[in-house]
């Protein structure tokens, strides 16, 4: 009796030790894992701004200038183009129909004080019908909220009063959350007092949840892939929307003098008189037939709907319509 004890004891401690082998050798595979995704992220980093730079070259009917970090250039991605900024730039071209330019500022890496001092100069030279802006999540490893708020009050009030400024996204861990439950505090409170509109990135990647983000997150852990990014540019697409038709409103109902002349009010004129333009229409939709909003958007904008997060092509990024 004693040796079975014995046995069953040495069975028990032997399959204990078995157990936490396997989770250290596990572990340690996990971190060799994170850390050559780590170095090639490092290798990605020249590769992408390059191509951004290349394709900085292309003309476009439309300009869309983003400013931001390594997400901005789509680090992480299988492509620098199926980056949000790449998947938007697609979106922005089916929408209007017409050839889109992108400028691409980013620089991976940056806080909200690189932004301003690097991207800042850059955009004195463009004059963006569309514009994103999203900075700060690299601040929140060494987070200073009056600094945090000044430079990011610099940034908002140097970019059009169309631009679209996104939320830090959700991290997850509880001590980032509650810094970045901060900056978004400043995020919103700076860009009402601008008139600039808020892209909800951390409420939809909130939404998402851990597990999800874990598997829609680079082998680095702290990067989207293909399918994080696509949950990113979710956040966006509503303001770049109508931020588009706007753009085409413009164009189709005010002279190129007029919407100089006009200047940050363009838009609204643009739209009322667009709103004049479906005096009489009904807007009910019946038998598939578009409403009178969604007519009208086509007639402006010659466009078709386009699928949500339809995989881009690098084509797909400026060039012709």
């Amino acid at each position: 009796m004693r040796t079975r004890t014995i046995v069953a004891l040495t069975t028990s401690i032997a399959g204990s030790l078995a157990v936490v082998g396997a989770g250290l050798f596990g572990a340690r595979a996990g971190i060799r894992g994170q850390r050559a995704a780590s170095q090639r992220v490092v290798d990605m980093l020249p590769v992408h701004a390059d191509w951004w730079r290349e394709h900085l070259q292309h003309e476009g009917q439309i300009t869309y200038l983003a400013i931001g970090d390594s997400a901005a250039q789509g680090v992480g991605a299988t492509a620098p183009a199926r980056g949000y900024v790449g998947l938007l730039a697609r979106r922005i071209r089916h929408r209007s129909q017409m050839s889109v330019r992108v400028v691409n500022l980013s620089v991976s890496g940056s806080t909200t004080w690189g932004a301003k001092k690097d991207q800042l100069p850059k955009l004195r030279n463009y004059t963006p019908d569309i514009c994103t802006v999203s900075i700060g999540a690299n601040d929140i490893a060494d987070f200073d909220p009056d600094k945090f708020e000044r430079n990011l009050r610099e940034i908002y009030s140097a970019v059009p009063s169309h631009a679209i400024v996104a939320e830090l996204p959700c991290m997850f861990v509880p001590d980032r959350e509650r810094k970045v439950a901060v900056a978004n505090e400043i995020v919103h409170r700076v860009a009402d007092e601008l008139g600039l509109t808020v892209a909800p990135l951390h409420v939809i990647t909130k939404r998402v949840g851990v597990r999800r983000t874990f598997f829609n997150s680079y082998g680095d852990l702290f990067h989207p892939n293909d399918r994080g990014y696509e949950i990113w540019a979710s956040a966006f697409e509503p303001a770049v929307d109508a931020r588009v038709d706007t753009v085409a409103a413009i164009r189709h109902y005010l002279s190129a003098r007029e919407a100089e002349e006009l200047g940050s009010e363009a838009g609204s004129v643009a739209t009322a008189r667009a709103e004049q333009d479906l005096d009489g229409a009904d807007g009910i939709e019946h038998l598939g037939r578009p409403g009178a909003v969604e007519r009208l958007r086509q007639r402006v904008t010659g466009s078709v709907s386009l699928p949500d997060h339809a995989a881009p092509d690098a084509g797909d990024v400026g060039g012709a319509a």
